[in-house]
This record gives C-alpha cells, structure tokens and sequence, in this order.
C-alpha cells in the first residue's frame, strides 16, 4: 500500500507546474513570492510521469500578469500556468519568453554600464528557444547557462 500526501487545493489563485527541479527556487525569487503575504506552498522533487521530478508553486488570492509570469522562462521553459478560481482551472498557459528583459538579469560584461552606473539592465531576446540574450547597452550575447539573475 503506499501513501501519497497532496498539496492543499487552491479556492483561488495561481498553480504554476512543471517547474525543473533545479529551477524552483529561481522562478520565487523572480516573482519575489518571499514578499507576499498570500498562502504560498512550494513543492520540489516530486514525481512526474513526463519530468520523472518537478516542481510546483502555488500561490492563492494572486494572479499574475502575463508579462511577470514569462520573465520565468528565462530558468524555467515549458512550465505550465493554471488559474483556478472556485477550485476550478479555469484557465491554462504555456509560459513563453518576452522580446525584451528587463532588469532581471546581470550583463555578464564587468565593463558594461549597467555594472558601473546605477542604472537598470535592458536585454533582447534573440533565440526564445534556446534561450540566448543579448545586452541590450555593450551588445554581450549570453546563453541560458551563463545567466546570472540580479
């Protein structure tokens, strides 16, 4: 016989699933969910027929606009967003990269302005699948894996 425990329902809100493991983390410092005052419950490693493991965040009373919710594309591609009101999903999205990122992200550069003057980093997006930016100030193209959030 095995146990399984669940994570408690949401009334309302937002459930963002399918979330890498090693991503889970990020994708809370990049909404700031630390500085809500809404029920926040946070699963990682968990198991996945797709994934094998996952992780899922869930957020009541809180909905989030479209353009917050793609910056996590940058360390989490291919999540799912589910908004539920009445307990019910009412709604589901595919998170996908915005053109431009806008101080999310560190410039890798030590010479760009952005790491000398106190100013806000400005990033295009040149390849949403691969995940590549680019500065948008001293032009220093970045991939996924040398990403460094602010």
């Amino acid at each position: 016989m095995s146990k399984e425990l669940q994570v408690a329902a949401l009334e309302q809100g937002t459930a963002i699933d399918h979330i890498p493991t090693e991503a889970v983390f990020k994708v809370v410092s990049i909404l700031q969910l630390q500085k809500l005052n809404n029920r926040v419950t946070i699963g990682n490693n968990l198991s996945s027929r797709k994934m094998k493991k996952k992780g899922v965040i869930k957020i009541s009373d809180r909905f989030f606009e479209e353009e917050e919710v793609n910056k996590i594309a940058l360390v989490a591609p291919n999540i799912k967003l589910n908004i539920i009101k009445n307990y019910e999903v009412i709604e589901k999205k595919k998170v996908t990269l915005p053109d431009e990122i806008v101080e999310i992200v560190k410039c890798n550069n030590p010479k760009c302005i952005t790491n000398n003057e106190p100013m806000n980093t400005r990033f295009h997006v040149i390849d949403k699948e691969r995940v590549i930016l680019q500065c948008h100030y001293c032009e220093l193209k970045m991939e996924k894996e040398d990403i460094i959030l602010k």
